[in-house]
């Protein structure tokens, strides 16, 4: 008696590169969320990407803005800061803006891809929590964060964009830098001159920031095997809630 034929398996389709991931996070989302489902969930190449263009982006600031320039920026920003430092001795003020500027470079150039993993980690964990614990998902740590940093990606599209700007002969005056490309309401609007909560509000409703959001949502929903409005509910429900949080912390310091 001939042994029992054994029948293969069907085959498992090959995963998506970090560059077709990338690719198709502009043009078919789906695919590079379902990569990460089936457990294709390295995120360094978004991550390289953010460096790369974040680091150019600081580089065309320091020759076309100044950073001392930013930091003139930002105490129209922040009139109770500028008001201490009138308070100051002019030799005292002086020193204070060179330190600042230098601190201002450094804390933004240097440790800025730090702090974004840092604030994605936590992100993925929240989002990790809600998904799963608050609408019966299955997703899993790695597969949120590798959404998240794929999610992003159309963020390089204002880096891109603030650099053009520069370029292009936009104001050295004007610029911001959490908020550098006119992507939204809030950078046509004078920090000095608007409501702040107004303008807070204005520069946090960006159509990147919200392509970003809705990638992340339909992202979260794939890996964690739920409706896609649930996904919708766990991200904009706490994008809102750091909204508010912003608009809150603008009017009580500003």
């Amino acid at each position: 008696m001939s042994e029992p034929e054994v029948q293969p398996g069907a085959e498992q389709p090959a995963g998506l590169s970090q560059w077709q991931r990338v690719a198709n996070a502009f043009t078919a989302p789906s695919k590079t969320f379902n990569d990460i489902k089936r457990g294709n969930k390295s995120w360094w190449l978004p991550f390289l990407l953010f460096v790369v263009f974040g680091t150019g982006l600081w580089a065309i600031v320091g020759m076309q803005v100044t950073w001392p320039q930013v930091v003139e920026n930002g105490l129209r920003m922040a009139p109770k800061q500028a008001e201490r430092l009138d308070q100051l001795t002019p030799e005292q003020r002086e020193s204070q803006k060179k330190i600042s500027a230098v601190v201002q470079q450094y804390a933004i150039w240097l440790p800025a891809p730090v702090w974004v993993l840092v604030m994605d980690l936590i992100a993925a964990t929240v989002l990790l929590g809600t998904i799963n614990f608050g609408f019966g998902g299955k997703a899993s740590f790695g597969q949120v964060l590798a959404v998240i940093w794929y999610a992003g990606l159309p963020g390089l599209i204002k880096l891109v964009l603030g650099a053009v700007g520069l370029f292009a002969g936009v104001a050295p005056e004007s610029f911001m830098p959490g908020n550098p490309a006119g992507t939204n309401l809030g950078y046509y609007l004078s920090p000095t001159d608007t409501n702040k909560i107004l303008y807070a509000l204005a520069t946090g409703i960006d159509p990147i920031t919200i392509w970003s959001l809705v990638l992340t949502a339909i992202g979260l929903a794939i890996v964690a095997g739920v409706k896609r409005t649930s996904g919708y509910i766990a991200v904009f429900g706490w994008w809102a809630v750091m909204l508010l949080i912003s608009v809150g912390f603008t009017a009580a310091f500003s």
